[in-house]
């Protein structure tokens, strides 16, 4: 009887071959902001286009037209030439994400300021994490100042561009809590060893001091919540002189309520005494 052969089963299949990644591929900046503003689960490139419609239809509601066409604009010359931003360019790109995070959070333009603390937080924070401390010479030089310049850039944006948006909400007593709580922020930042280094740090007085002005030409604060507001602006100009029109404004103001007060006494005191009184 002939012997039954029976077929070797493989063990193993071998998958097809791949094609080859080309190398130094980067992800533009539109890609990182499409996934933090949908935190879903990352989509491969070769995705059809459907995926990459409903992308770009989540990243226009974000941001505004003409945000995006110079985001993309920017990313499509990084990506060809390989070479670093300019100031302007960081400048642009720190703004347009500052507005993303303005659209995701509608919550944020209340009386509570919490969150814009934390945000001047932590951008002072990446300021000092910056700077490399393992080095023979001083950590204030030009070459420290460099690797902490796009982080002091965020900083100076953050308090432009916040303050902006409370003013245009007008809740004035917002702006100038906000103006003196980055104040104070803006006067923890590292000083430099070259004087034209410290350029950002005087232009962020300058930025809150007008927010704290616009606000005062538009907000009249109760005597007790002036009193407060001008013993603060007071002790904001050990760091800059800069805020020396907000307090000659609040006192202006300030001075009218005591002399409406004082009109408001003298009203009351000639009234008309009653009939049969003498008052010697």
């Amino acid at each position: 009887m002939a012997a039954i052969c029976q077929p070797r089963r493989a063990l193993v299949e071998i998958p097809a071959p791949q094609p080859k990644i080309a190398a130094r591929i980067r992800r533009s900046y539109l890609e990182i902001l499409s996934a933090r503003l949908a935190p879903s689960s990352p989509v491969p490139r070769g995705r059809s286009g459907a995926t990459n419609s409903k992308r770009v239809q989540s990243l226009d509601s974000t941001v505004s037209g003409m945000w995006s066409g110079r985001i993309e604009e920017q990313c499509d010359k990084m990506e060809d030439h390989q070479t670093p931003l300019s100031n302007q360019q960081l400048v642009q790109l720190i703004r347009s994400l500052i507005l993303v995070e303005q659209r995701q959070e509608p919550k944020v333009f209340t009386s509570d300021l919490k969150y814009l603390q934390e945000d001047l937080q932590l951008k002072k924070m990446n300021v000092y994490r910056s700077i490399p401390y393992s080095r023979f010479g001083s950590n204030r030089d030009a070459h420290c100042y460099r690797k902490a310049y796009p982080h002091l850039v965020a900083f100076k944006v953050s308090c432009q561009e916040w303050g902006q948006v409370l003013l245009r909400n007008k809740e004035w007593d917002s702006v100038l809590e906000h103006a003196l709580m980055a104040w104070r922020y803006t006067s923890e930042l590292p000083q430099w060893d070259t004087v034209s280094h410290n350029a950002l740090r005087e232009q962020c007085y300058s930025t809150l001091a007008a927010h704290c002005l616009t606000a005062l030409q538009h907000y009249r604060p109760e005597p007790s919540r002036g009193r407060e507001l001008l013993r603060r602006l007071k002790m904001a100009q050990v760091h800059s002189q800069a805020i020396g029109p907000c307090i000659q404004e609040l006192q202006r103001i300030l001075g009218h309520a005591e002399l409406s007060c004082m009109d408001t006494n003298e009203m009351r005191n000639n009234t008309v005494s009653p009939a049969g009184y003498n008052p010697q």
